[in-house]
């Protein structure tokens, strides 16, 4: 019987090792590709930083009219006050759709493109021709429905918020929706409105359900349009902080999507998925796993990554050369998979050691007669 297990024990040695044979074979054929694996270092050209569109549009909005105020413009309220006039006095008038108001004694007024400031001065040159001389006139405009940008998503209030002047960016937009939330992930989707579009952000914000506009309503969001990524990470780390502060425009769309999961697996001690927090990268994610089993290559890391348009993207990392600092540290991102293979040459190692460390296990146990 103890010859039998003998031969058994040195058959399963045979597999293991001929296993080992084609595993390195299979290592030896990864490393003959490694030319066409992008390096960690080149993360910003996947499509998760839309960099090219981001400068566009930053080179768009500059040039756009800088202008202090925004223009009135329909759905908005305007209160209007000429003292000695009781039929002009505390009068509140919404701008139709077309972009017009009725004030008596003045008429129709067509305010397209004007502000409060010359609404004020046609309001005054009207009057002053039939009516008064000198009116002193009064115009607030008391809401704006035409100025309005939805942000939604992970941050603490999300909602319909109104630009105050064309100096807001998106960045105080999210900061006027209370901030990015515990739960936020390390990018924004951005959906720019054309200056024709200021109701885009409320018809986006209504079609939405109710219980996706604090949650996460990303795919959604993907589905229906072409959003901006805006990677704020990959930001920092090139140097256009300015990107950062790009001007918000009435109808814009601004979501923060949530951070979701990583899926860590192979050579690893605890493989499964593991929430990302705020700033989880590699090095991160595979310590919360427990870090690498003995038998992990540990210079060939790699991060599997779906790109908005469904294909994969695959990144390769050495966790010493993050750890030294010769590489950046990627974050991870919602439904990632970072995967340790098997070291060749330490897998046939393992395997001795498993299969002495079996035998002895197996020798312990059978009865000496």
């Amino acid at each position: 019987m103890a010859a039998n297990l003998f031969w058994i024990l040195m058959g399963s040695l045979i597999t293991l090792l001929g296993c080992s044979s084609v595993s390195v074979n299979k290592t030896e054929s990864a490393k003959a590709n490694s030319d066409k694996i992008a390096n960690v270092s080149n993360v910003s050209v996947t499509d998760d930083d839309d960099s090219e569109r981001l400068a566009q549009l930053w080179q768009r909005r500059q040039q756009q009219s800088s202008a202090p105020d925004y223009p009135i413009g329909p759905g908005d309220v305007v209160e209007i006050s000429v003292p000695g006039m009781e039929e002009i006095k505390d009068l509140f008038v919404r701008v139709s759709g077309e972009g017009m108001i009725s004030v008596p004694f003045a008429g129709v007024i067509n305010v397209t493109g004007m502000t409060d400031k010359t609404l004020k001065e046609e309001i005054r040159k009207r009057l002053e021709e039939k009516y008064m001389q000198n009116p002193q006139v009064n115009v607030f405009v008391k809401e704006f429905r035409s100025r309005q940008v939805a942000v939604i998503g992970a941050v603490q209030k999300p909602g319909l918020y109104n630009l105050a002047s064309s100096a807001d960016t998106v960045l105080s937009m999210i900061g006027q929706a209370g901030g990015m939330n515990n739960l936020a992930a390390e990018r924004i989707l951005f959906i720019p409105a054309e200056p024709a579009e200021p109701e885009k952000a409320k018809e986006i914000a209504s079609a939405l359900p109710a219980q996706l506009i604090s949650q996460d309503p990303s795919p959604l969001i993907i589905k229906s349009s072409d959003p901006i990524v805006i990677n704020l990470d990959s930001i920092r780390r090139s140097g256009n902080e300015k990107y950062l502060n790009i001007p918000a425009r009435p109808g814009d769309v601004i979501m923060v999507p949530g951070a979701g999961e990583v899926l860590v697996q192979g050579w690893i001690q605890k493989p499964g998925s593991y929430k990302i927090t705020p700033g989880l990268t590699i090095l991160g994610a595979v310590a919360a796993a427990g870090g690498p089993m003995y038998a992990a290559d540990t210079t060939d890391v790699k991060v599997i990554r779906t790109a908005r348009q469904g294909q994969k993207v695959t990144l390769s990392a050495d966790l010493d050369s993050l750890k030294r600092g010769e590489q950046p540290d990627l974050p991870v991102q919602e439904g990632d998979v970072v995967e340790l293979p098997g070291s060749s040459g330490k897998m046939v190692a393992y395997g001795f050691y498993s299969f002495f460390t079996n035998m002895m296990h197996l020798g312990a146990s059978i009865p000496v007669r």
